[in-house]
């Protein structure tokens, strides 16, 4: 697949443990994005945050959250990235999801 070079940026906020069907959400965001033949997805696991409810979720030792926060990214052209935001808003029930225009610089494999 060939990205054009102005593409988007699709950043989606939850935490670790959010669960859809008994499965961790991040995984079923990107499963969903592989099967519609999107460009490419990563997960990302923070180790300190706090969202809309303003609860510190950190990995410290002393103490230990099984709520750590998650960034899923998911670059693509425009048109992709519009036809999955339905299916997101249907996902997820409480996170942050934003989108950017982004310059794909390189975009290789192989």
């Amino acid at each position: 697949m060939k990205l054009e070079s102005e593409s988007f940026l699709l950043r989606i906020f939850v935490g670790e443990s959010d669960k859809i069907d008994g499965k961790p959400l991040h995984e079923v965001i990107v499963r969903e994005a592989r099967s519609r033949g999107m460009a490419g997805a990563t997960v990302l696991r923070g180790f300190l945050g706090f969202g809309a409810h303003s609860r510190i979720h950190t990995s410290k030792v002393l103490r230990l959250s099984e709520d750590l926060p998650v960034v899923v990214e998911i670059v693509d052209k425009e048109e992709r990235i519009n036809a999955f935001l339905p299916e997101l808003d249907r996902m997820i029930t409480e996170g942050l999801v934003t989108l950017e225009k982004v310059q794909v610089i390189a975009y290789r494999h192989g």
